[in-house]
């Protein structure tokens, strides 16, 4: 990976554009304390979305998909499978501030994640859960799918 070191010797990475970016933007803010209460060089606005961190792990019998979505209520996430495709989407709704909002670094408005799986039964049974700000959804494997032993005559 390409990297470059700035005057203060810390290391940017020059693959992570948002990160260079964030980088200038709190350097900006060293050099000109007013730079603070200015918005981000890319605003977010309700308009873009953002997409969410998440893991998908395949067991021998299923496929689970953990989403990261701290602060959003569970009825703001829709969960969606069609064919191989599941789509995770919602909104984490903007909270009412008192006072001056000095820095902002979370993400808020329409968010969407997709993924496709290698197989998905039409029928299968499809588990979500919602515990501590993770989204997990369970989608089993069809049988076709499934490692299976063979035994030895």
């Amino acid at each position: 990976m390409l990297t470059r070191r700035d005057d203060r010797d810390d290391v940017v990475r020059a693959s992570d554009p948002v990160r260079s970016v964030q980088a200038l933007e709190e350097r900006l803010a060293r050099l000109l304390p007013e730079w603070t209460s200015f918005p981000t060089l890319f605003p977010h606005d309700s308009r873009s979305e953002f997409v969410p961190l998440a893991d998908v792990e395949e067991t021998d019998d299923a496929y689970i998909i953990e989403v990261e979505l701290p602060g959003i209520s569970r009825n703001d996430i829709e969960v969606d499978l069609a064919g191989r495709t599941l789509t995770i989407a919602g909104e984490r709704k903007e909270r009412e501030r008192v006072g001056i909002l000095r820095r902002r670094t979370r993400v808020t408005g329409r968010f969407r994640y997709e993924v496709t799986l290698p197989a998905v039964e039409p029928d299968a049974e499809v588990a979500a859960g919602y515990d501590d700000g993770v989204l997990t959804v369970r989608i089993p494997k069809p049988e076709t799918t499934r490692p299976r032993r063979i035994p030895i005559r």
